[in-house]
């Protein structure tokens, strides 16, 4: 028998993190960590296995010294707390399992991780258990293909604590048909998506609902849509048969590209199975940029329209903006900030464009001389890189005027009142009751938004509109209103920040204009 500690590193405070929001409802992190809970469920039942969240509780050395193993997942995010894991394991001779996204485009950063698995798991892990008991692990283990998914195990949600997160997340399928240059999935899961059959989605999610789950689930595909005759046979059928069976207990929310709003089809399948949320990567409404970024999908379509549609449709659209293509122009601050307000995208998360390892973005910024260490990973920390075309200088003051726009009170209530313009609350996603949860969240936000914070008008007139023009649509409001106060922190933190390197260093260079170490 064997005792393995998970450990899942500690993001820093992110747009995506949702932190401040967080503790309205009383959660510590938004979602699980479900590469590790994957994992978990290959090894054998007689192990002891724990897990370690390090976002929702302190990592103990009493912890590290009682594991004969530690298995570290990390995204590049994470990178900062999943060395400091290494290193304190390191210093208690505990052996570390390092795997995930960050360990497998990034390994020889790593250099303190025993033994480091690159690329996915599924193939990897009956050699692994066998080298783990004979105590005779090799350095690196490394994916031979992009396994197929059809016999992945339901994910070990026992080791969780339910009460610490805000949703839990399953997945469909891995890889995206396309091929954005600044995206590292191609070369991280492939361009070909492989999927779970729905048979086995339907266990995973009757699986969540026996351990007594009820609320948000997030299908974490890289492109939720890109085996859409699978969907529209089997799995959104499935899906939409058990919700109604259970009587909706989960509303479902996932990642997929633009051309979703060409297939009318598939979107009423989504909004009937109980999709209410999209993320989509908007990029741009710069033409010349999309074309840079290899954006195919986005520039063949009016995404106006599609916006509309999908929001009209039932699914709010939560977009991903970049500023930083080599084609844009000082001017792209305010047309993204009109793009944005104009079609009610309350959630806009804005960045600058980084070049990961393992994308296109990333070889051409090496072959051109451009390069300057890795990404971060974190919108946070304002950093780039590379060389930008456009004077850093007016790249980070025009983004952090940018994100400044999108969040300040008006602007992000206006937008908000925008969105309800055009959204329609699907019947399916009507809450039938108002959770305790739900109403402490709410209270919360009238204590903390409503009478101390600066928006205070803003949430005041925009509640007492919403009683009598959306009235249903008040738990939704309300919501958006939580995240907006989070959104507005993290804008903030934006504003206050020095453009760093990837080593966290200031940059001052007067070759470039800009800030060097």
């Amino acid at each position: 028998m064997k005792n393995i500690l998970l450990i899942y590193p500690e993001y820093p405070d992110t747009f995506w993190g949702f932190k401040h929001a967080l503790k309205f409802i009383s959660k510590r992190a938004s979602l699980p960590p479900l590469g590790l809970l994957t994992v978990a469920a290959y090894l054998p039942d007689d192990w002891h296995v724990k897990l370690i969240d390090m976002n929702c509780e302190k990592l103990k050395d009493r912890d590290i010294r009682s594991s004969d193993y530690v298995f570290i997942s990390a995204m590049s995010v994470q990178s900062e707390s999943a060395k400091e894991v290494i290193k304190r394991c390191n210093e208690l001779d505990i052996p570390v399992v390092a795997g995930g996204p960050l360990f497998t485009m990034v390994p020889d950063h790593f250099p303190n991780a025993n033994h480091i698995v690159i690329g996915e798991a599924e193939e990897i892990m009956p050699e692994l258990i066998n080298d783990l008991k004979r105590n005779e692990l090799k350095r690196y283990y490394a994916a031979k293909r992009f396994p197929d998914i059809g016999k992945t195990p339901v994910p070990r949600w026992d080791l969780l604590n339910f009460k610490w997160y805000h949703s839990m997340c399953i997945q469909y399928s891995r890889g995206c048909p396309y091929d954005c240059e600044f995206c590292e999935i191609a070369a991280l899961n492939g361009r070909i998506p492989r999927s779970k059959t729905a048979n086995q989605i339907m266990k995973e999610l009757q699986s969540l609902y026996d351990f007594g789950w009820k609320g948000a689930v997030f299908f974490v595909d890289d492109n939720f849509i890109g085996k859409r005759a699978e969907l529209k046979k089997a799995v959104l059928p499935a899906i939409i048969q058990w919700q109604e069976e259970h009587g909706y207990p989960f509303s479902l929310y996932t990642e997929v590209s633009i051309d979703l709003s060409d297939d009318d089809e598939l979107i009423a399948l989504m909004v009937k199975a109980g999709f209410n949320k999209v993320f989509i990567g908007l990029e741009t409404p710069d033409i010349e940029s999309l074309k840079e970024a290899n954006k195919r999908q986005n520039i063949t379509h009016d995404l106006e329209k599609s916006i509309k549609k999908l929001h009209s449709s039932g699914l709010e659209i939560q977009g991903g903006f970049i500023v930083g293509f080599d084609n844009d122009t000082p001017s792209i601050f305010k047309r993204q900030f009109s793009f944005i307000q104009k079609n009610g995208i309350v959630t806009a998360m804005v960045g600058i464009l980084n070049a990961p390892r393992g994308s296109k973005l990333y070889e051409r910024m090496v072959s051109e001389g451009r390069l300057i260490g890795e990404s971060m990973g974190n919108n946070v920390d304002v950093s780039i890189n590379f060389i930008p075309k456009m004077d850093l200088k007016v790249l980070i003051s025009g983004y952090k005027n940018l994100v400044n726009w999108l969040y300040s009170p008006r602007n992000y209530y206006k937008r908000l009142k925008k969105f309800l313009s055009t959204y329609r609350l699907p019947d399916v996603s009507i809450p039938k009751r108002i959770t305790i949860t739900e109403i402490k969240a709410f209270l919360r936000s009238i204590f903390v938004i409503g009478l101390l914070s600066k928006e205070r008008f803003e949430y005041w007139k925009l509640l007492v509109w919403s009683f009598f023009k959306k009235r249903k649509y008040i738990p939704l409001i309300v919501a958006l209103m939580i995240s907006g106060f989070h959104f507005r922190k993290i804008a903030e933190k934006i504003s206050k920040r020095e453009v760093l390197l990837p080593n966290e260093k200031p940059l001052f260079s007067e070759k470039y204009g800009t800030k060097s170490g």
